[in-house]
C-alpha cells in the first residue's frame, strides 16, 4: 500500500501545490481545509504522515497537533510564516515532529518528510510482501520463498524503496536521492550495479524477475508479464 499523507491547509494554492506534488511522487494524499476536518478524516483511517498548517480556521494547528498527538503517534510536520524561536518551540511543545517555515522549496519538503517517515519506519519494525519476495524491516533480513537472502547495507536500503514502491516506475533520479542521497551524475553506472546484485541474489533459485528494466526511464518492481 502506498503511504497515506493527510495534509491540512486553508490556502488553496498551497494545498494543491502540495497535494499535486506528493501524488507525483508515488503518496496517497488527502487534503482538509480545516482542522476539525482533518481531525475528523485521521480518526477514520490513521494516515502515515500529517502535513499541518499553524493557521488554520477556527481551530488553529497547535490545537489540532495537540489533539492529534494525544490520539496517537503520527508523524507531524508542521508548517507556518512563524519563524521565531519561541514559536518553533511552541510547535514541537505542542507535538509536532518537525517545523517547517513558508514559504519553502518542494525538495526540503520531500527530504522532511522522508525523515520523519523512516523514523517511524525505524521504530516500528513491518514485513513488506511482494509476490512471494518478503522484507523484514526490523531484521533487514529478505526471503524469497523460504530461501534467506543476504544484503549488504546498500542492497538493503535499495530493496526496501523498490518494496515500498510496487509496480511504480522510479527513475534513476529517484533512486539516487533515496538511497544514495546525492547525484553520482549521468556517467555513473552505480544503480545499475546494485541492480544486478538484486537480482543476481533474488533469482538464484531459479525464481522469476521481479526488477525490471524500464528503458531510458529506471526501474520497476513487477511481475513478470
Amino acid at each position: 500500500m502506498r503511504t497515506r499523507i493527510l495534509v491540512i491547509e486553508d490556502e488553496d494554492r498551497i494545498l494543491e501545490f502540495i497535494r499535486r506534488g506528493l501524488t507525483y511522487e508515488g503518496y496517497q494524499v488527502e487534503t482538509a481545509l480545516d482542522g476539525s476536518t482533518g481531525l475528523e478524516l485521521a480518526r477514520d483511517t490513521a494516515p502515515d504522515l500529517v502535513i499541518l498548517d499553524w493557521m488554520l480556521p477556527g481551530m488553529d494547528g497547535l490545537e489540532v497537533c495537540k489533539r492529534l498527538r494525544a490520539s496517537g503517534q503520527i508523524p507531524i510536520l508542521m508548517l507556518t510564516a512563524k519563524d521565531s524561536v519561541a514559536d518553533r518551540v511552541d510547535g514541537l511543545d505542542a507535538g509536532a515532529d518537525d517545523y517547517l517555515v513558508k514559504p519553502f522549496d518542494f525538495n526540503e519538503l520531500l527530504a522532511r518528510i522522508r525523515a520523519l517517515l523512516r523514523r517511524t519506519h525505524a521504530a516500528t519494525p513491518e514485513v513488506l510482501v511482494f509476490s512471494d519476495l518478503k522484507l523484514d524491516t526490523g531484521t533487514h533480513q529478505a526471503f524469497r520463498g523460504e530461501e534467506s537472502i543476504d544484503l549488504t547495507a546498500k542492497e538493503y536500503e535499495l530493496l526496501e524503496l523498490f518494496m515500498r514502491n510496487p509496480r511504480r516506475v522510479l527513475t534513476r533520479e529517484v533512486i539516487f536521492d533515496r538511497v544514495w542521497g546525492y547525484d553520482f551524475g549521468g556517467e555513473s553506472n552505480i544503480i545499475e550495479v546494485y541492480v544486478r546484485y538484486l537480482r543476481q541474489k533474488t533469482e538464484q533459485t531459479g525464481s522469476p524477475r521481479l526488477i525490471h528494466t524500464v528503458r531510458s526511464v529506471g526501474y520497476v518492481l513487477r511481475e513478470q508479464e
